[in-house]
């Protein structure tokens, strides 16, 4: 429970050297090793009231006070919609192998139900055509959050599992020659937790343990998602991107070991287990009423839960220390403020530094991550590596230019040490590590942070009607090791 990373030895390179080492960094990628980077739909397409698309979640969610911290919203963001060629040939100029965008729920499904919309389909067939064009794979997220307004209780609400596999049947039929891989879901885990469990995310729900039905539907949707996909006959591969979290307990009290057992429960194997062993973990004794919606789930939903796959995501963004007792939130004068709060809460790593975020920067847990993965699934199929977190204070200058050389050591470090993991003899050696997706392309906005982290390869200037973007540092550091692989 209380995983002990140990540092590659390539941690002992100096930080600021891994810009000038980009050439190195390209011959230790893998022959046929997959380097890919994403976007989502809501994040970066804009174009909100264009073309028939309807509200998401988070259209909803955004227009609500002091839900967004910079009191911002999507409804231009990146404005990907308008300027779409001048991404792909971004994505060309960098010489990433794929591009891994989501499908808008919502441009292609206003209500979330019925006939795709042509003018959905219309876009996403012309981003298709100019990725193909420049020889570039893709890869499709069916929902990257972004579930429809109109489906009325959204993951709650069981029938929303149906809609979202007669929307990958839809989507599969019309584009299914043309993608080379299929993402049902990402990271549900943060759907539930965030969104129906603490409500810092859309729709906002403060459920906390009532959440666990969203958590199942969403999984259930995937499942039938799969179906859906090999009934259109898609041509490409299939799996969903699920997060895991490195948890140990902040102390070997019992309190605190059993709180960090729940966790990692809740926000890695609640997930995991009914995708690749077909079946939920079972309750923490201590916890059997808060968990009893795990014991009442139809054995027909884990059979169409636990559906081959092609491929395995695994997003890592950070580790948690765990400890009991619930978040406490003051005022600046010291007074409590009521806030959904599990019974549980975080501790700070002290001894790693962390990201803009707030994100622990801990290279080495990667490593953790994978072995945990490896350990607890046999037989896993190929898995690819979402590296999440990478947001920091970026400061442009007059002509737009960013200088990041900590986003280029969190890329680097991070890459490198879940390659050394993989390795023949390493702690997660059974893993067939095939690819990495960085996140992200584009600067975008950031859910309820807005536009205020980040993390971007390309800098785009929100203050210009043109959205002008300026490849980073880190963009020129990359297009390098691709380069030199």
């Amino acid at each position: 429970m209380n995983p002990t990373p140990s540092s590659p030895s390539s941690r002992a390179v100096a930080a600021r050297d891994w810009e000038h080492r980009a050439g190195e960094l390209g011959d230790r990628l893998p022959t046929g090793f997959e380097v890919a980077v994403a976007t989502s739909a809501f994040q970066v397409e804009g174009a909100a009231r264009d073309g028939g698309r309807g509200d998401s979640v988070w259209d909803a969610f955004s227009q609500q006070s002091g839900r967004i911290r910079d009191g911002s919203n999507a409804s231009v963001s990146a404005d990907h919609v308008k300027n779409y060629a001048d991404d792909t040939a971004l994505l060309r100029d960098l010489g990433v192998d794929s591009y891994r965008f989501s499908f808008g729920w919502t441009r292609l499904q206003p209500d979330g139900r019925g006939a795709l919309h042509r003018n959905g389909l219309a876009f996403y067939d012309r981003l298709l055509d100019a990725l193909l064009a420049d020889g570039i794979r893709s890869t499709a997220t069916l929902s990257h959050w972004d579930t429809p307004a109109a489906l009325r209780g959204g993951w709650l609400n069981r029938d929303t599992a149906g809609r979202f596999a007669d929307y990958a049947h839809a989507v599969g039929e019309a584009f299914g020659d043309r993608l080379d891989a299929w993402i049902t879901l990402n990271e549900p885990a943060t759907v539930t937790a965030n969104g129906y469990a603490l409500g810092t995310h859309a729709p906002g729900r403060a459920l906390l343990f009532d959440a666990l039905p969203s958590a199942h539907h969403q999984l259930l949707g995937h499942g039938l998602a799969v179906q859906a996909l090999r009934a259109a006959d898609v041509r490409g591969r299939i799996g969903l991107v699920n997060s895991h979290t490195p948890v140990q307990s902040a102390t070997d009290r019992d309190q605190d070991r059993s709180y960090a057992a729940l966790y990692d429960l809740m926000v890695n194997r609640l997930f995991a287990d009914p995708v690749l062993l077909g079946r939920f973990p079972d309750p923490l004794e201590p916890f059997a009423v808060e968990l009893r919606s795990m014991l009442e789930t139809d054995p027909a939903d884990l059979r169409t839960i636990h559906q081959p796959l092609d491929f395995y995501g695994l997003s890592y963004t950070e580790p948690a220390r765990v400890s009991a007792g619930p978040t406490v939130r003051t005022t600046p004068e010291g007074q409590p403020i009521p806030t959904p709060s599990w019974p549980f809460h975080f501790e700070p790593f002290r001894e790693h530094p962390t990201t803009s975020t707030g994100a622990v920067n801990a290279p080495e847990y990667v490593a953790v991550a994978l072995a945990e993965l490896a350990g607890r699934y046999a037989d896993l199929p190929p898995v690819y590596l979402s590296l999440a977190g990478g947001a920091f204070f970026d400061q442009a200058d007059a002509r737009h230019q960013v200088h990041d050389p900590a986003r280029i050591d969190y890329l680097a470090e991070h890459l490198v040490t879940a390659l050394d993991a993989t390795v023949p003899g390493a702690s997660a050696e059974a893993i067939d590590l095939a690819g990495v997706t960085f996140w992200s392309l584009l600067d975008a906005f950031e859910w309820d942070a807005g536009y205020t982290q980040p993390t971007g390869l390309v800098h785009v200037d929100f203050t210009d009607d043109r959205r002008t973007r300026t490849p980073k540092q880190s963009f020129r550091w990359l297009q390098h090791a691709l380069a030199n692989r």
